[in-house]
């Protein structure tokens, strides 16, 4: 299965479409709660409706990537999604709300599905460089999601914001059914039901899925802290400041979604953990200066600027690894891999709150350069710096590192 030209372009875009749909809503919550009668503590519920139906994608969805046509999937979770922003605009209270966003965060998963299509559907050595290309896509969604998402609810309502956001996601649908191949992926047989009875094992089974598992989690743990841990600091005294005035400091993140390029072509060049220990260097510079303390602000944009970079090219080489273990399975170890991940980053905002509650600023800024360094030195073990195409040529024959 080869992708045809224009592909990853399809698959990137789409990605950033479906991924901002979790996210779009977010700074129009208020006015979610006036019109649904819902408490401005319950309103936050539809974040975390989102998330859980992300998660149910990654297990249950994202598997079907190794046994389905890619135009057949993309599109129908695309459905799923356009379905599910409707229903939102329709809802007449929470209870009908939050099972909606449940479905959003389903289809909104389709953005893992087409990083895993992206990475089989191109030679070898242009691997890194699609992955990374998606990962930008999805970069842009959660970069200009809330920008794009209150814009459009200032002038419509919030209900006509995510009616537009269908129409975009309809959009997106008809291009992957267009150009997206229709034949199914070699060695996609066998039963649904035994790929996700297959998944747990996985993990036992390679070793480099472990290692994976661990350093994603960790800087993805990292990424979570230091930016529930940065609103919370900074909407206290002596700072005070309004959720806009806080949510400029997101605009850090457009040095992460520039670097993903560069990110790519490393990937194609030297290994993933060659590149994964090159941005945890670049991440824990970053948290190092966040240490300093958030007195000034061009310093603390700096630092969030240099752990996003560091955090999302780590992620875009690891996604290259893990695509390369066992093609054939790519999309149930990239479940079992964004599953975990996720888990790993809904802690990494629990602990948020706690930490700046218990030591400041100074104690949440110092435990994520200190995960973050954690992070890094997993990435260096085992294997050191090596060129890709020794990394390619795996003696196992499958084309990716053994496990």
């Amino acid at each position: 299965m080869r992708l045809p030209r224009g592909g990853v372009a399809v698959l990137s875009c789409t990605a950033g479409v479906a991924l901002a749909n979790n996210y779009a809503i977010q700074p129009a919550l208020g006015d979610v709660a006036r019109d649904t009668g819902a408490s401005a503590a319950a309103i936050g519920l539809v974040t975390t409706a989102a998330l859980a139906g992300c998660i149910a994608g990654f297990a249950f969805l994202l598997p079907l990537a190794d046994r389905a046509a890619p135009r057949r999937l993309v599109a129908g979770q695309l459905a799923l999604l356009t379905v599910g922003l409707l229903l939102a605009s329709r809802a007449p209270g929470l209870g009908v709300l939050l099972l909606a966003y449940v479905m959003v965060g389903a289809g909104a998963s389709v953005s893992a599905m087409a990083s895993t299509i992206a990475g089989r559907g191109v030679p070898g050595e242009r691997r890194g460089a699609a992955v990374a290309g998606v990962a930008a896509g999805m970069s842009a969604g959660i970069l200009l999601s809330r920008l794009v998402g209150g814009a459009l609810a200032d002038a419509f309502g919030w209900r006509g914001m995510l009616l537009a956001f269908a129409a975009l996601v309809v959009v997106c649908g008809a291009a992957a059914w267009t150009r997206l191949p229709g034949e199914r992926p070699e060695g996609g047989g066998g039963g649904y039901l035994g790929t996700l009875a297959a998944m747990p094992g996985l993990l036992r089974r390679h070793r480099e899925l472990r290692s994976a598992v661990l350093g994603g989690s960790l800087w993805y743990l990292a990424f979570s802290l230091v930016w529930v841990a940065l609103t919370v600091r900074l909407a206290r005294p002596p700072y005070g400041l309004d959720a806009a005035a806080i949510g400029l400091y997101s605009l850090a993140g457009a040095l992460g979604f520039a670097a993903l390029p560069v990110a790519g072509r490393l990937g194609d060049r030297y290994s993933p953990r060659s590149v994964i220990a090159g941005s945890m260097a670049v991440a824990v510079c970053g948290a190092a200066l966040l240490c300093t303390g958030l007195d000034r602000p061009v310093v603390t944009a700096a630092g969030l600027a240099l752990v996003d970079a560091g955090c999302f090219t780590a992620q875009a080489a690891n996604q290259t690894r893990i695509l390369s273990i066992d093609p054939r399975r790519s999309g149930s170890l990239s479940g079992v891999y964004l599953l975990l991940y996720f888990l790993a980053g809904a802690l990494g905002a629990a602990l948020a709150a706690p930490l700046v509650s218990w030591g400041g600023w100074g104690a949440a800024s110092g435990v994520v350069c200190g995960v973050l360094a954690v992070a890094g030195l997993a990435a260096t073990m085992g294997r050191g710096i090596e060129p890709v195409r020794r990394w390619r040529t795996s003696p196992k024959g499958d084309g990716g590192p053994g496990a």
